[in-house]
């Protein structure tokens, strides 16, 4: 999802549910809109009573006093609750998951979810290749993924990234597989900086956590699609073959700039 479609839901969520007003020492005061939506919310002390903006709850007392005579009632978290979507990394679960097993795949729990599906993943990324392949008229066996240009991040500095230290099918779907966002404490957060560039990305380093700036979703198309130069998919055109797929880039352009205090996010271009 492009960080547009996030600030515009945001945004709308925001103006649905309150507003914010200041008092002359600059206290921040959550004012809620209408006191007649069942939820004990705001500055309220009871469900649609009391605090600055509702009629006072009834006198009550015992657990639930507010301590002033108002009645607090507690949230309710009784029923049934299921997890139903993974979206740790955008655009995996879209691209390498199949109707068979999307539904099981977004409610199973994280630690065991590389460990089902991982070669069911590692399948589908084969199969689009193939797809790709007969496209051209080629030969599917010879359009298979290529080693991409994570290297040496996940595979350790040691060795070149690309050609010495490669990313195997096997171990890029392991880990898009378990469909979280990991967060490195001791490093910049970043969803990938390549670093020099191609083709011995000195200096990169990705999945180390995400910020606004980053396109996830080019970022995933090319650890799949790209290649060792990131760039394999494009568009090219190939002498005896004709032209590439673009698959390296969904063609949507980050455009809004975060601010610098909440909710970080810029106004609408």
């Amino acid at each position: 999802m492009k960080l547009h479609t996030l600030k515009y839901m945001f945004l709308s969520l925001c103006a649905a549910t309150m507003f914010v007003a200041c008092d002359d020492d600059d206290a921040l005061e959550m004012v809620e809109t209408s006191c007649t939506d069942g939820v004990m919310n705001g500055t309220e002390t009871g469900v649609d009573c009391g605090g600055t903006s509702c009629q006072p709850c009834e006198d009550g007392g015992g657990d639930g006093d507010g301590g002033d005579g108002m009645m607090v009632t507690p949230p309710d978290f009784s029923g049934t609750y299921a997890q139903v979507d993974f979206m740790g990394r955008p655009g995996i679960n879209t691209v390498l998951s199949i109707p068979d097993f999307k539904d099981p795949y977004n409610q199973a729990v994280p630690s065991t979810i590389a460990e089902f599906y991982q070669k069911d993943f590692e399948n589908r990324l084969e199969g689009l290749h193939d797809v790709y392949a007969e496209l051209l008229g080629l030969n599917p066996e010879d359009v298979n993924y290529q080693p991409n240009i994570l290297g040496d991040i996940l595979n350790g500095p040691d060795k070149d990234g690309f050609t010495d230290n490669p990313v195997s099918a096997e171990l890029l779907t392991t880990i898009l597989a378990n469909d979280v966002l990991e967060v490195a404490p001791d490093l910049p957060t970043t969803y990938f900086n390549p670093g020099t560039g191609a083709p011995n990305y000195e200096g990169a380093i990705g999945l180390t956590g995400r910020t606004l700036q980053d396109d996830v979703i080019d970022v995933s198309l090319i650890l799949l699609f790209g290649g060792g130069d990131g760039a394999r998919f494009n568009g090219q055109e190939v002498e005896g073959v004709g032209t590439f797929p673009r698959l390296v880039s969904d063609g949507v352009a980050f455009t809004a700039q975060p601010t610098g205090t909440f909710p970080y996010l810029g106004a609408p271009e």
